[in-house]
Parts: structure tokens; C-alpha cells; sequence
């Protein structure tokens, strides 16, 4: 009877030694692009004074609302999300994930629809919204 050893030992790999068709199929895939109003880098950053992970909280939910496609775009209206699928992206723990949601509410940034549904704001602030004639088709929280 012979060994799986053995098998595992005279077993060739179907590409050529050195072949890289596979690492060239993955690294030839443009990265993609989000588009992330300036508004957020000149003024949220410095006067709110966000936490790595309260940035990263925001920026996970607004991809997921502006950026991504989206049924309830219009309304600034996120699909229901998984907090322990957020937490796994993020690489964060679930308490930081509550954390960070909690304080970006409280800036107004976001607000909870449901657990896992946010309304985010395409300009950050009710203020920024105003000036920059941002409306949520009749939907305002």
C-alpha cells in the first residue's frame, strides 16, 4: 500500500515551474475609486477631530451609501448591514464598532434608521447638505 506521502511527493502542479498567469490575472484588475467630497478632508477632519476608527466607521458607511450601488441612494439610506460583518472588514472589535457609530451620531454625521440601517448625510452635516443643495427626495431624519 503506498503512502499519501509518497503520492503527495511525485504530484505535478498542471502550470509550468515559475508560471505567474494566476499573480498576473489578479494584479492587471484596476483598483477601484471612491469619490469622497472634499468638504470632509478640509473641514470634518479638523474640526471634529475624529478617531482613526470613527473615521473608518464613517468611511466604511459612506462608501456603502454613495459609492457602491445602492436602491436608496437617493434618500442617503445605507441597505441593512451585518455590525459583526462591519467589525470584520474593519478589523475592529464589536465594542468599537458601537463606539464609533455612537459618536458619529452624535456629530450628526449619520443617524440610525434600524439596528444595521443608517442614514448618512452626502456632505456630513445638515449645515454642508443645506449649502451645497443637498436634498433626500422629500426624506430628511
Amino acid at each position: 500500500m503506498v503512502d499519501l506521502r509518497t503520492i503527495l511527493d511525485t504530484h505535478r502542479s498542471r502550470l509550468k515551474k515559475g508560471s505567474v498567469d494566476v499573480i498576473e490575472q489578479e494584479v492587471t484588475s484596476s483598483p477601484t475609486v471612491s469619490e469622497i467630497p472634499d468638504i470632509f478632508f478640509d473641514q470634518i477632519l479638523i474640526d471634529y477631530k475624529l478617531n482613526r476608527m470613527e473615521v473608518m466607521v464613517l468611511m466604511y458607511l459612506y462608501r456603502r451609501v454613495w459609492c457602491k450601488p445602492n436602491l436608496y441612494k437617493v434618500y442617503g439610506i445605507s441597505q441593512l448591514l451585518s455590525h459583526t460583518e462591519m467589525a470584520k472588514n474593519l478589523k475592529l472589535p464589536m465594542e468599537s464598532i458601537y463606539q464609533a457609530l455612537r459618536k458619529i451620531e452624535e456629530y450628526g454625521f449619520i443617524s440610525t434608521i434600524r439596528s444595521g440601517q443608517y442614514f448618512v448625510r452626502k456632505y456630513f452635516t445638515k449645515e454642508f447638505d443645506e449649502a451645497f443643495g443637498q436634498n433626500y427626495d422629500d426624506f430628511e431624519v
